[in-house]
């Protein structure tokens, strides 16, 4: 099988992952969900993802924090950009797909450039494979099914027996076939 076609089956395996963690009023998807997710995948099609840092550009950043308030302060972090390839590699024939792609990481000093490091490695891979991270994006199967449960639970106690009996019917008649 080409490397083409094993990239293709993990993107076909993997379409979308809900957000699991929040954090500065935001949600999103961390890196360890997204490994957890692919890694078996390419373990199992003998795939070996490269990361090689090609370029580095730090740049401090001083900004006010609790403005107008008593705890009103000058904070410094470093604004590190990033430049890397990531080169997918087959271990059994050798075959590789080599990509770029910059990322940018902002934190205090020691952790910047992790920060985007941790940040271009996860987002290379949801963007590589179009793994949807949005509860409204139609492919995450996480809104899907939130929504049928959503759907359920919404019905009176009544309907959701008969939901349930239905669908067990259902279950049952197509399991004989």
């Amino acid at each position: 099988m080409s490397i083409y076609k094993k990239l293709h089956k993990i993107q076909s395996q993997v379409l979308g992952l809900g957000k699991d963690k929040a954090g500065q009023n935001y949600q999103y998807v961390t890196g360890s969900k997204v490994i957890e997710h692919i890694k078996p995948l390419m373990n199992d099609l003998g795939l070996i993802l490269k990361q090689e840092v090609l370029s580095i550009d730090n740049e401090r950043q001083d900004y006010i924090v609790g403005f107008g308030t008593p705890k009103e302060r000058t904070k410094s972090e470093i604004l590190s950009n990033v430049m890397m390839r990531f080169t997918w590699i087959d271990s059994g024939t050798g075959e590789k797909d080599e990509n770029l792609f910059g990322a940018n990481g902002q934190n205090d000093w020691e952790k910047g450039l992790g920060s985007a490091l941790t940040y271009a490695e996860r987002y290379f891979l949801l963007k590589y494979f179009h793994i949807a991270t949005d509860e409204d994006d139609i492919d995450n199967p996480q809104r899907k099914e939130e929504e049928l449960k959503k759907q359920f639970l919404s019905l009176s106690k009544q309907d959701q027996i008969t939901f349930t009996k239905i669908t067990n019917e259902v279950k049952e008649k197509l399991t004989l076939k």
